[in-house]
């Protein structure tokens, strides 16, 4: 015990072995949903699902234990979401479909190809430049835009928001069961947390699956079940067919700047709400940081699944007390134990089904639609995002050069749903600004170079 407590410094973190375990259980408890929704988007292309779901928890698990005794940070790695999607939808989409008609196999090597690069970044210092070179204004608006991105997917997911035209969006029904569920849990865990509860966010959490429960939004299904096996999907890689498939070039560079700007984003936000960041701004022990996650990049696509990096649902620990690799630790084992209680880690990421009606115009029929809404997860998304904000009061509101860029950072990301999109338009727009007041020597030169290749990337999503 007094090797765990010295090697993670928990006296000087403040912290004690049993809050970072909680810590560790809140964020895995947070970011579960990833190991049911990983599996079927994968399914979709024909992918076992069962080898991606063990895919899905081994290169978790492997990733976050890296950050953790590495970096020694509280901050959870698994496949990112929206980086599937693009892989799903656009990558291995057919040519009929607007994709590019890759193979899985094929896409998995495109996958690979940027973790290595990302790696080799890590020994060059690249990465670590970029978060020092981040202006104060982008690393708060980079944060503030996670917090209001988790609260958008977080009021989806509890139904309190669902999609309406010419709107885009409107509030749900009220009425309905899961909007009821959220809002229960949202007003127990905002009760224990003004009360000042230890653990409050993961109690809420509890609480509201005990009531979904009872009311048979979710069902038990049991605790344990065989680990699927990884065979089908284990060095699947198909680099020779990539050498002859469209754009693969674009497709890698794509690759690479997401996992680089998700990966850089969510340690900045994450890192500004727990404290972790120096006054200059940097981050210590980045390298370690940013390689768990490159490194988890390759090994989830060795695996069977797609890019890895930092996730944003880590706050959830955080917000639970966890501030050292030991609730990593904890997260990284829990990953592992999901291989055997699928059915109880399906039951906490349960999706409850509703229909509604989208109304169009008079001209337009009114068209039905399915979502899928997980109540038990959406009020810690929502408290989560709202732990995410606060550092919005040390922008600079009365320079339009810094606030600007911030607030586009900020407002984009919750908008178009990507970090990386947030980031764009806040490096692009500060280094327009900054030269355009006459300050363009006081900008670093990575964020000209950044800036630059952000505007490649819509050049050449536009061709």
């Amino acid at each position: 015990m007094k090797c765990i407590t010295s090697y993670f410094e928990l006296e000087k973190n403040s912290t004690t072995v049993w809050r970072e375990a909680l810590a560790g259980l809140t964020t895995f408890l947070t970011m579960s949903y990833i190991i049911f929704v990983q599996p079927a988007m994968m399914g979709s292309l024909g992918m076992d699902r069962g080898s991606v779901m063990a895919a899905t928890c081994l290169a978790s698990a492997i990733a976050t234990l890296v950050m953790g005794l590495l970096a020694r940070y509280p901050i959870a790695v698994a496949p990112a979401m929206g980086h599937n999607a693009f892989f799903a939808f656009m990558v291995c989409a057919p040519a009929a479909a607007g994709g590019l008609g890759y193979t899985w196999q094929q896409g998995l090597a495109a996958v690979m190809l940027s973790g290595i690069a990302f790696v080799a970044l890590s020994f060059v210092g690249l990465r670590e430049a970029l978060i020092t070179a981040v202006p104060e204004s982008i690393k708060y608006g980079i944060a503030a835009g996670i917090g209001l991105l988790i609260a958008v997917i977080g009021m989806e997911y509890g139904g309190l928001i669902i999609m309406s035209s010419p709107t885009l969006i409107k509030m749900g029904d009220l009425s309905s069961t899961p909007v009821l569920l959220t809002l229960f849990g949202l007003a127990v865990t905002s009760l224990l947390l003004v009360r000042g509860v230890r653990g409050a966010i993961l109690v809420g959490m509890l609480a509201t699956a005990l009531a979904a429960l009872a009311c048979g939004a979710i069902e038990y299904h049991g605790m344990f079940s065989t680990p699927p096996s990884v065979a089908p999907t284990f060095f699947k890689l198909d680099f020779s067919g990539l050498l002859g498939c469209k754009g693969i070039v674009g497709v890698v560079f794509i690759f690479f700047i997401l996992d680089l700007f998700d990966s850089v984003g969510t340690l900045v936000g994450v890192s500004s709400q727990a404290g972790f960041l120096r006054p200059d701004g940097s981050l210590p022990r980045a390298q370690q940081a940013l390689f768990a996650d490159a490194a988890g990049t390759v090994v989830g696509s060795a695996l069977g699944t797609t890019t890895l990096t930092a996730y944003i649902e880590s706050s959830a620990g955080i917000a639970a007390g966890g501030r050292t690799g030991l609730a990593n630790v904890v997260t990284a084992a829990l990953f592992l134990l999901a291989l055997f209680c699928a059915p109880l880690m399906e039951m906490i990421a349960s999706a409850v089904t509703v229909d509604y009606t989208v109304f169009f115009s008079p001209e337009f029929p009114a068209v039905r639609h399915t979502m899928s809404h997980y109540p038990v997860l959406a009020p810690v998304l929502l408290v989560v995002g709202a732990y995410m904000m606060c550092g919005i009061k040390n922008i600079k509101w009365d320079d339009m050069s810094e606030a600007l860029p911030a607030y586009l950072a900020m407002i984009i990301m919750p908008l178009s749903f990507s970090i990386t999109e947030g980031i764009a338009f806040g490096f692009i727009s500060y280094t327009v600004l900054q030269a355009a007041r006459g300050r363009a020597a006081r900008v670093h030169w990575i964020v000209y170079a950044v800036s630059a290749l952000f505007i490649i990337r819509y050049v050449w999503l536009g061709m």
